[in-house]
């Protein structure tokens, strides 16, 4: 099956989730959008030092909970990745000291352990 490409209504959902979570106090490190062999559907990858100090299912729950009401429709798929999490730390890598990565779009290589068919970049630092 096709793998649905990156719209313009993914980007602007998921430009929305990062900047709902930071003004609720949650900082996020890396924040993109993934469309992967891995999965059906593309993913909102977020990596935060703040989630990794708590357990895996409990860093979905608190990101559920801050974005539960901010959407008129069912948020975006999300996967929380940690940030000694090989795919993070070689994107931090490449792209952590890159002056603006808001809009840069990526695609078509491996990046640490994952392959990226495409990707939408919010925030790498």
């Amino acid at each position: 099956m096709d793998k649905a490409t990156l719209v313009s209504l993914d980007i602007e959902a998921g430009s929305r989730v990062v900047s709902v979570l930071e003004n609720a106090g949650l900082p996020i490190k890396v924040a993109l959008w993934m469309a992967t062999p891995e999965y059906e559907e593309g993913r909102l990858v977020l990596a935060s030092s703040r989630l990794d100090q708590t357990a895996p299912l409990r860093a979905y729950e608190q990101v559920a909970e801050i974005l539960q009401g901010e959407f008129s429709y069912s948020p975006p798929a999300i996967l929380i990745l940690r940030m000694k999490d090989p795919f993070i730390q070689q994107l931090r890598q490449i792209f952590g000291k890159t002056r603006s990565v808001n809009g840069m779009r990526i695609g078509g290589q491996m990046i640490g352990n994952r392959f990226i068919s495409e990707g939408y970049v919010y925030k790498i630092t």
